[in-house]
Parts: C-alpha cells; sequence; structure tokens
C-alpha cells in the first residue's frame, strides 16, 4: 500500500516483530508504532485491518469490545475496519499437533530450524497450544505458548456493535475457503457504498 503512496501506519505490541517489518523493502514509508491499538494517535484513517487472525488473541469480551473501540477512533467517520477470524465450526485445532504441523527450514548463519505445534488444551472457546523451534546444531529448543479464543459469528459480531461499529459483510477467505470469516465492519452507521 505504501509502495501505491498511500500513507500506512503498522501498530504492533511485539517489538521483534516491528523489527522485523523495519527491515523489509519499502518499510521506511510505513509509520511504525510500537504500542497496541490504544496507542495510536489521533487519525482520520479510511481502512484498518488486523491480520493473522489477531482478533483472536482477545481472551475476554471486554479486551476485545476496548481494541475495537480504539481503532473505531482513528478512522474517519465512515472508515473501514477488515479482519478475520477461524470458523471454530472447523475445529482447525484438530491439525494443530507435530505429526500435521511439523516443518525444517535451513537459515543461512544458524543452521536448520526444526519448528512444530502442539494442542495443549481445549476450554470452550478457548484452545491453548506450543510452537516448538528447535535449533538441530546448537541443540537448543525455544518454545512458545499461546491461547486464541474462538468466537462464533454471533459472539463477534455482538462484540462489534458493541464497540460501536456497524455489520457490512461477513464473508470467506479467498485463500482459505471455509476456514474463515472474514468481517468488514464501518464505524459510521449506514451501509458503505
Amino acid at each position: 500500500m505504501a509502495d501505491r503512496g498511500l500513507e500506512v501506519v503498522g501498530v504492533d505490541p511485539a517489538g521483534a516483530s516491528l523489527a522485523v517489518a523495519r527491515g523489509k523493502p519499502g518499510a521506511e514509508r510505513v509509520r511504525w508504532i510500537h504500542g497496541t491499538a490504544e496507542s495510536l494517535p489521533v487519525l482520520s484513517v479510511e481502512l484498518a485491518v488486523m491480520t493473522a487472525n489477531v482478533a483472536q488473541v482477545f481472551l475476554t469480551d471486554e479486551d476485545f469490545v476496548s481494541t475495537l473501540r480504539a481503532i473505531r477512533r482513528a478512522l474517519a467517520p465512515h472508515g473501514l475496519l477488515v479482519f478475520e477470524v477461524r470458523d471454530p465450526s472447523r475445529r482447525a485445532w484438530l491439525g494443530w499437533n507435530r505429526e500435521e504441523t511439523f516443518s525444517s527450514t535451513s537459515i543461512d548463519g544458524v543452521g536448520d530450524v526444526e519448528a512444530w505445534c502442539d494442542l495443549l488444551d481445549v476450554q470452550g472457546e478457548l484452545v491453548s497450544f506450543r510452537w516448538t523451534h528447535h535449533f538441530t546444531g546448537r541443540g537448543e529448543s525455544a518454545t512458545s505458548d499461546s491461547t486464541l479464543r474462538f468466537r462464533s459469528r454471533e459472539s463477534v459480531a455482538a462484540c462489534v456493535g458493541a464497540a460501536g461499529f456497524a455489520l457490512q459483510k461477513v464473508r470467506g477467505a479467498p485463500d482459505r475457503p471455509g476456514r474463515e470469516m472474514v468481517f468488514i465492519v464501518s464505524a459510521g452507521t449506514g451501509r458503505v457504498p
């Protein structure tokens, strides 16, 4: 988007992720903010996007609605927010095991790195899992535990409404048909043309 001359602001609470993003070609044309949606300055943007199923990291309705409200404050009066969540009916977590997620990559200066995911727990809508990265040359491993919330379409829509957004459309992800729900919501109360 920045390459097309659009003003782009990226926000992320993970400093390491921002460091990677800042190293990408064209990154100097993006305004990077280390923080959360609540860290956004006064803006009036036409489009906000939450990528990579980030909407699922908010485990309580209160946290999700608070984040949505912060994004809404950054939007122009009829700006749009687009985000995706995994469809809970597909039960994606059933494939979160070493056998189905294992990969091995050779990285210059690091060596071979094996990675896999293990499902840890499922409690209602909350799914906990662990990613393991094993550095074969060093014989060392690093793990990262996470929990995601798999909300229903109705639950997501309720949070969207509580944050003051108007639901415009829910569609599938074209690159993951039937596996994800893409929500398109507007900051205004009317339908977007």
